[in-house]
């Protein structure tokens, strides 16, 4: 399982960018008292579901779930209009995976709909064997629904078979909190190398180029470029 924004996609910013144009809609944007504070907040939550982000910071499920259309809005706009790229090296690596054997899902803390056309702008569909969001009776990380959707919806005997990756704290903690035997962080996202290191991880890699050498017996390196 790969998170997607910050691990197997760049997208330069485009989730913070929309968090701040979604509070700013529910009057708590840069010039509310306390952005900065939910700005951190922010920041030390990605790869957690959206809606649940702003559950904690609106404290109202009508102010929430507006403020997520927003959100889902403005990072579809950016996705439509071509912001988005893969990691350089994600799609040799989920390749290498596939031509091994290893089924791949993508994850996201963004909606279904949202993953899909991140999707269709990436031309993964037939990259790709899966691609989870949180949803009704499928909560986000760091809850480990998501990884534990990919074994049923993949037919995947034992969790003690998966392989999590990502480029967050919640990334790791829903691995774990699965029992996903590899949990491995990527610095090319949103948390530092302290923040990875102090959260559960068997692996820290310099990106998602490095798994196919990590899961792979006699994988020849791959690179970033």
């Amino acid at each position: 399982m790969l998170d997607t924004g910050g691990t197997t996609v760049r997208d330069d910013d485009i989730a913070l960018t929309a968090f701040v144009e979604a509070l700013a809609a529910y009057d708590a944007g840069p010039d509310v008292v306390g952005f900065h504070d939910r700005l951190t907040f922010v920041r030390r939550t990605m790869g957690r579901a959206r809606l649940d982000v702003f559950r904690v910071l609106l404290g109202d499920e009508s102010r929430a779930l507006g403020a997520n259309r927003v959100f889902e809005a403005a990072v579809e706009s950016a996705v439509v209009q071509g912001d988005i790229e893969p990691v350089c090296g994600a799609e040799e690596a989920i390749r290498a995976l596939r031509d091994a054997g290893i089924a791949v899902c993508l994850a996201t803390g963004y909606s279904q709909r949202t993953l899909d056309r991140i999707v269709d702008a990436m031309g993964w569909h037939g990259l790709v064997d899966a691609a989870l969001a949180p949803g009704p009776h499928r909560r986000g990380r760091p809850h480990p629904d998501l990884v534990l959707g990919a074994v049923i919806d993949l037919g995947i005997d034992s969790v003690a078979e998966v392989a999590v990756a990502g480029d967050s704290v919640s990334d790791l903690v829903a691995g774990q909190r699965a029992g996903a035997a590899v949990i491995v962080g990527v610095l090319t996202g949103s948390h530092s190398y302290d923040d990875l290191h102090r959260a559960p991880h068997t692996h820290l890699v310099e990106g998602v180029w490095d798994l196919p050498e990590l899961l792979v017996p006699g994988f020849a390196p791959l690179t970033a470029a």
